[in-house]
């Protein structure tokens, strides 16, 4: 398994970037995977009640969907391995202090941390100070 697996140095090297596209998070009984692609989805997961897909703003609106809570994408740039312990529960303790939500996505490289569009500068900030940064 490739990446970093030390929970000090995930820390320390996070370097959390704001992405500055909103994203709502939908769910779908009866669409497919297929059918979903064609709004670029930055995620998608199958779940018993259907399929949950992120999708940038102005394509969530396209299915009537774009007034759901907005929410920013924080990607802790450093390469996280997928058997790392301890990334996410110290990144959302961090913000749960600040009473800010956060929908941790772990992708092969890299953690994603979804947050509420109206805290997304506040949560950067607490992971920029997490990890050390001035």
């Amino acid at each position: 398994m490739s990446g970093e697996t030390d929970l000090d140095t995930l820390i320390a090297q996070m370097r959390p970037m704001l992405d500055p596209d909103p994203y709502v998070f939908c769910t779908f009984a009866t669409k497919s995977l297929g059918e979903l692609a064609e709004y670029e989805p930055i995620g998608l997961f199958a779940e018993t009640e259907g399929l949950t897909a992120i999708l940038p703003v102005e394509r969530a609106r396209e299915l009537g969907l774009g007034d759901a809570e907005w929410f920013r994408r924080i990607t802790l740039t450093v390469h996280s391995s997928l058997e790392a312990v301890g990334l996410t529960a110290a990144v959302a303790s961090a913000l749960a202090e600040k009473g800010i939500s956060a929908n941790v996505v772990a992708a092969f490289f890299h953690d994603h941390v979804f947050v509420p569009e109206e805290h997304a500068e506040d949560a950067l900030s607490v992971l920029r100070r997490l990890a050390g940064e001035p």
